[in-house]
């Protein structure tokens, strides 16, 4: 078997159980040492909503390039839990042999590169969206994960749903939709990225070089660790943040993880506060027989419900994380409500996979196929032009 083929058959997860995974699965009772690396917003709400909300598992370690916000962390999610050992290097946490999985919530740029030493040091991983940051890191990941063969879960976690698993039982399973031709993501509103920053100077405890990583070297600027979102070196904004969520989406309920074209159009139209990437995009991605439309500012337009809205021949379905709403052409429409947690069911899958060997939900695959389309899209926006599939090499 080569390495596409271990990735893409479905069967890695049960492949990557390691000797300790085995030994749970024969009845040990021991729980999940979990390190968690990057405590920022994500980090928080991954680790708060999720994975301390399962008795399976422990949070040993936690690493942070910036001793505020560890400590923050700590005495917001861990007061009342054994302390954690803290480590600023992720390396350092990474070698600790009481940690089995960890969850990998650093900004985008730094994503493949501590997923790929966590894999080499034997850990199954939780690795945020968007899986790649550049395309051509794909296959660092791939080859790491092929050939330390760990459980691997990407942060998709609509995948987790049980409504949207529902939706692609028994809406698209049964071709309630007839043909679809539109697939339209919209998600508006996030305030925490139209904040005011003033420039100060860096705090004593912040690790600038560290936070860098892999990108280029520049001189410290709050707005540059506050908002990195904001910057291409460290993450490429709407199009991976949000687009990769709904891409996913329609790319599962369609079956089709193979866009030929992309287009994107977008800018800075209010905010001109230093930022770099914009603060309003549209994408149009193009497949063999539909398009994916994307729509999506980081400005106060209402969007109380973002979703992603199918249209077909026979009837249309708006699919959101509260649930959806089925439209028949004839008929009456078909309501879905839903109050899960997606955090809490994308990490009671990973951890399913780590310690009985279940399949994971989000696989490394689809972290890759979600990541094609933001890949054209993101080139087309910076390059003015259409871009292909054949030319994302």
């Amino acid at each position: 078997m080569n390495r596409r083929e271990f990735l893409y058959t479905g069967t890695a997860t049960a492949a990557a159980l390691s000797a300790r995974s085995y030994g749970r699965v024969l009845g040990a009772n021991d729980r999940v040492g979990l390190g968690v690396i990057g405590l920022g917003r994500r980090g928080t709400i991954v680790t708060g909503e999720g994975f301390l909300q399962d008795p399976r598992v422990q949070v040993v370690a936690v690493c942070d390039i910036y001793d505020a916000q560890t400590s923050k962390f700590v005495s917001r999610l861990l007061g009342n839990a054994p302390p954690p050992h803290t480590f600023v290097a992720y390396q350092d946490l990474l070698a600790r042999k009481d940690v089995d999985a960890v969850l990998i919530s650093a900004p985008d740029h730094q994503h493949v590169t501590i997923a790929t030493a966590a894999l080499a040091a034997g850990k199954d991983i939780y690795l945020e969206k968007p899986t790649l940051h550049h395309w051509d890191e794909r296959t660092a990941l791939l080859d790491a994960a092929a050939k330390y063969q760990r459980v691997v879960q990407c942060g998709m976690q609509q995948r987790s749903g049980a409504h949207y698993m529902r939706a692609k039982q028994e809406i698209f399973g049964e071709q309630k939709l007839g043909k679809v031709v539109f697939a339209r993501g919209v998600w508006h509103n996030f305030p925490w990225q139209t904040r005011h920053i003033i420039n100060k100077p860096k705090p004593a405890g912040l690790h600038w070089v560290l936070f860098e990583g892999p990108a280029p070297r520049v001189p410290y600027e709050t707005i540059r660790y506050t908002s990195w979102r904001y910057f291409p070196d460290y993450g490429n904004g709407l199009l991976a943040d949000i687009m990769t969520h709904w891409v996913d989406v329609a790319q599962w309920m369609l079956d089709d993880p193979h866009p030929t074209n992309a287009v994107a159009l977008g800018g800075i139209y209010q905010l001109h506060d230093g930022r770099v990437n914009p603060d309003t995009v549209s994408a149009i991605v193009q497949y063999d027989t539909w398009n994916f439309n994307f729509e999506s500012s980081v400005l106060s337009i209402r969007n109380s419900d973002p979703s992603v809205f199918f249209e077909g021949t026979e009837g249309t379905l708006d699919l959101t994380r509260n649930g959806y709403v089925f439209t028949p052409n004839k008929g009456e429409p078909v309501r879905v409500n839903s109050a899960e947690s997606l955090e809490r069911a994308h990490t009671k899958n990973f951890l399913d996979a780590v310690i009985v060997g279940k399949k994971v939900n989000a696989s490394l695959e689809a972290g890759i196929d979600a990541s094609i389309p933001v890949q054209m899209a993101l080139r087309s926006y910076w390059s003015h032009e259409i871009i292909s599939r054949k030319e994302l090499v």
